[in-house]
């Protein structure tokens, strides 16, 4: 058996911290910089600057001031609200199912959950207009049934927006829940049905608390892809459900005010921003709540 000297020991243990010196980790690190500072800070820069346009704060006032700006402000805030909410309490249960099912089943479950992602948003948002519309496939099985007697206006309406919206984005909110069910070990449900604690006490005291995470993780994806969704609120909405993505397209493309969109942008931006901050304030108090418990 050979020993190392303490030669060797020393030499090898400068080379180390010359690979991992500060010096060559800032090296390693200046090209990522470099492309988040150009793919990234670079615009919103530009994007902030052209807002103040003129060097005045009047942008910023008009979409404060004017009551119609203001309000498309609001609902796009509610109706990105409503979304993350109806995709939580529509996915749960599926991530839940997929989760506890047997491999083959999930595989059957999860494909028909994400292979409407492979499809463009373009053309599920065009299949609600066809559903939804006055001779389109619901109002026809209404009619059927008998519960209406006559065509209902479903489409162009904030309801179909939040129809449309929800079944586009649920697949964001389905996988970090059935990510965080998958990661729970089966011991601790055993564990507290041999306790005494039922199905829905076990469900509350175990598996709810340790899918937050998941929770949080697809609320926040769900809720900031709904506050800048374009595609779906144009084609399936009307005037009276304008969201801030499709007014910012018509500031830039119909009324050619860049100014103004760029303040628009930056507000949405902003406001996207905030929530996502209150997102993880709220993560990390429920993480200190569950770890006092």
């Amino acid at each position: 058996m050979t020993n190392s000297s303490p030669h060797s020991s020393a030499r090898s243990t400068l080379s180390s911290a010359r690979f991992y010196s500060p010096s060559a980790s800032l090296g390693l690190a200046a090209p990522l910089v470099a492309a988040l500072v150009a793919g990234f800070l670079y615009p919103v820069v530009r994007l902030v600057a052209l807002s103040f346009s003129g060097g005045t704060f009047d942008h910023y006032r008009r979409i404060f001031s004017e009551p119609l700006h203001l309000g498309v402000l609001l609902s796009t805030i509610e109706v990105a609200l409503v979304v993350t909410i109806a995709s939580l309490v529509v996915g749960f249960p599926v991530a839940y199912l997929m989760a506890r099912l047997r491999k083959g089943l999930a595989g059957v479950v999860a494909a028909c959950v994400f292979i409407p992602l492979w499809t463009s948003v373009l053309i599920r948002s065009y299949a609600w207009v066809v559903l939804l519309q006055r001779n389109g496939i619901v109002n026809q099985l209404l009619l059927e049934i008998g519960i209406t007697d006559g065509p209902l206006k479903l489409i162009y309406t904030q309801g179909a927006v939040i129809l449309a919206m929800t079944h586009v984005l649920m697949p964001f909110m389905i996988l970090p829940i059935y990510s965080a069910l998958r990661a729970l070990p089966p011991d601790y449900i055993r564990a507290a049905r041999n306790l005494g604690a039922g199905p829905v006490r076990a469900f509350v005291a175990v598996t709810l608390p340790l899918s937050l995470p998941g929770v949080f993780a697809g609320s926040v994806m769900c809720f900031v892809l709904a506050l800048g969704f374009y595609i779906t609120p144009a084609l399936v909405g009307g005037p009276g459900s304008m969201l801030m993505a499709t007014l910012i397209g018509q500031q830039t493309t119909v009324l050619l005010d860049w100014p103004f969109a760029a303040a628009l942008s930056t507000v949405l931006l902003a406001v996207t921003l905030l929530f996502v901050l209150l997102f993880r304030r709220t993560l990390s108090l429920s993480k200190g709540l569950n770890s006092v418990h």
